[in-house]
């Protein structure tokens, strides 16, 4: 079939979707949503729908961003507003076809949002709601909205009109546009893409290759695995106008196999590519050649680095190499190389489909467009997020994310990963970009934002993050090596009451050394959150050292659970529940707590919470005095 003439049957068959008489229902089935229950919903739709002899569309979408509210199901009928439904049960499903799909009555209780002309009382219109309204959705306009499994919707919303008007371009004319757009790599490091392209383009080699490096590993990061869920076509796209651009006839993909869902939707995006066209030979009639592979990834941090990554393709130990050479002078197999993460690409292919301009609109200074967050933590709208480059941190997360749940106060945000830092309240109006984020002590890395609240402990926070890069460093290099191991075990010590006076001028000296002296990112950034959490919270490192106190009783060699004998009721609940056997007594009589019995896992603590209130945590060493 011609291309366009694919192109116009697309836009009128999605368009029909939402037209006709037959209700629409879209489903948000990424993994976010089926982890919430999403396929017990749909088939309980499914259920009521035949059950009451209604004709029916059911379409599985992917993440529209809201994770704190699903599962998600969005309701069309004709000359109706189209309402979004959040936190689904199958009771709920089966009470929506019976309410609004058949009589009209759009339950607002449950709704989200609505979209269309018409306002219907107690319902806010979607992009009006506190969690999108500040956002600007570029990257992820299509996610939520279409049927990843279906290349037709991606060519419905003009999908792939920017590889066409690439095809019809110059090379070089293609790197001032990206240059033109201010669009730097999105993986995390920052590196002004067009150059990239223009240096690998500029090689006189005849073999080159272009990667996307989809190998998210970051604890709490989701934003690629999302767009690859829900969107896949953006990225394939974005991989090929850069095959295009810098002479490449074969790509890879490298996703991590921990992504199931992503990876049988990019084989389907493939198969649906070669069925139309789009991957192969002779790509568009343009005379362009070009293939794609996926590479699944065992799930090495490591091999997110450019050089770690190459080495798996080929078939080795993920394990970084000296630089120079880089990938664009010698990569995949010793030719040109090319490597964008899966942001980069699909903003890539948005500036080709609309234009620089347009995507510079958005942003601060260098950094410029607008960038995804997976924002998780402490905070009451979990969910992935896009919002425009100089957005400050304070209005992520409460205006937003809604500010910190449970009704407790902010502490610090650890934002670009375990190699990221931890940044407390001072640095709310820090914008988002590379240059401020860096300035401040912490990295944009590749959008993962974890939100803490005063209950959490910044040494251990610490200890976590480092033991995550000690256990995924490749080992090549002695500093991160051994650097990595030896502030890991002053960390456990200082967490686990040992520390030493020392032990925090001891943990400086080894962060700046392992910095020095890595060979890769990896090491270079481990020490971050030590050096922030040191930096801002030192006076908990004293705590916890000097005083034998965890201020936010966190740290179980420094508490100790105690029942308070003026609330004690004798309900042996807690006896009944404790896995250790530490709590005693009889019915109707005061328990009491063994604290050489005690595993501190607060079972104890939560049952009795809101009955009682008969057990407290305390400081160790109070318990100590007291006997």
């Amino acid at each position: 079939m011609n291309f366009n003439h694919l192109v116009k049957q697309s836009k009128e068959e999605y368009r029909s979707l939402f037209e006709d008489q037959t209700p629409l229902i879209l489903v948000g089935s990424a993994t976010c949503g089926n982890s919430a229950g999403a396929t017990a919903l749909e088939s309980a739709l499914k259920e009521e729908l035949e059950k009451n002899d209604i004709e029916y569309k059911i379409i599985s979408v992917g993440c529209i961003g809201l994770c704190y509210a699903e599962p998600i199901v969005a309701v069309f009928k004709k000359d109706k507003p189209a309402i979004f439904y959040g936190n689904v049960t199958p009771e709920i499903a089966a009470e929506l076809v019976n309410s609004y799909i058949l009589t009209d009555d759009p339950l607002p209780e449950y709704a989200l949002g609505t979209m269309g002309e018409e306002i219907i009382d107690g319902i806010p219109l979607l992009f009006d709601i506190p969690v999108l309204k500040p956002q600007v959705r570029q990257i992820l306009r299509n996610c939520g909205f279409i049927d990843p499994k279906n290349i037709r919707h991606y060519l419905a919303l003009d999908g792939y009109q920017g590889l066409v008007k690439a095809l019809a371009m110059e090379p070089s004319d293609i790197i001032q546009k990206i240059k033109k757009s201010g669009l730097r790599g999105r993986g995390g490091a920052g590196f002004p893409t067009w150059l990239k392209w223009q240096l690998c383009q500029e090689s006189d080699e005849e073999v080159k290759y272009v990667i996307c490096n989809a190998d998210e590993g970051d604890p709490g990061a989701f934003m690629n695995r999302s767009l690859l869920e829900s969107d896949p076509h953006s990225i394939m796209e974005g991989l090929l106008i850069a095959a295009y651009t810098i002479g490449a006839k074969r790509g890879f993909i490298y996703c991590r196999a921990e992504y199931p869902l992503a990876l049988d939707i990019l084989k389907h995006a493939l198969k649906e590519m070669r069925n139309h066209g789009i991957l192969g030979e002779n790509i568009l009639n343009s005379g362009f050649n070009f293939d794609i592979e996926i590479k699944e990834g065992a799930g090495a941090f490591v091999c997110g680095e450019e050089t770690a990554l190459i080495a798996s393709i080929e078939g080795r130990r993920g394990m970084p190499r000296t630089r120079p050479p880089f990938p664009t002078t010698s990569g995949l197999w010793g030719k040109p190389t090319v490597i964008n993460n899966v942001e980069t690409m699909a903003s890539a292919a948005l500036i080709m489909q609309r234009s620089p301009e347009e995507f510079a609109e958005h942003g601060l200074g260098e950094s410029r467009g607008t960038k995804t967050f997976s924002l998780v933590g402490k905070v009451k709208r979990t969910g992935l997020i896009e919002v425009p480059l100089g957005t400050t941190l304070g209005e992520v997360i409460y205006d937003i994310g809604g500010g910190i749940s449970d009704g407790k106060d902010f502490k610090a945000v650890q934002i670009g990963g375990p190699s990221g830092g931890c940044l407390p309240m001072d640095f709310l109006d820090t914008p988002i970009d590379y240059n401020s984020l860096t300035m401040a002590g912490a990295i944009m890395g590749s959008g993962g934002m974890v939100i803490m609240d005063q209950g959490t402990c910044m040494v251990d926070v610490a200890r976590y993050f480092l033991e995550f890069t000690q256990n995924e460093s490749c080992g090549k290099c002695v500093p991160c090596r051994l650097g990595t191991k030896q502030m890991l075990d002053v960390l456990t010590d200082i967490t686990g009451g040992k520390g030493r006076n020392k032990d925090v001028e001891l943990l400086q000296g080894l962060a700046e050394g392992i910095k020095a002296g890595s060979l890769c990112g990896l090491g270079q950034t481990a020490p971050n959150p030590v050096l922030t959490t040191i930096k801002f919270f030192k006076e908990e490192y004293q705590a916890h050292i000097n005083d034998k106190t965890c201020p936010s009783f966190l740290c179980k060699d420094f508490i100790a659970y105690q029942v308070i004998p003026e609330k004690c009721q004798g309900c042996m609940l807690c006896l009944k529940s404790c896995p250790a056997g530490a709590v005693s007594g009889f019915k109707k009589q005061l328990h009491t707590i063994d604290p050489d019995k005690c595993v501190k896992c607060g079972t104890c603590i939560e049952l009795c919470a809101g009955k009682y209130n008969a057990i407290e945590c305390i400081q160790k060493r109070d318990l100590e005095g007291k006997n």
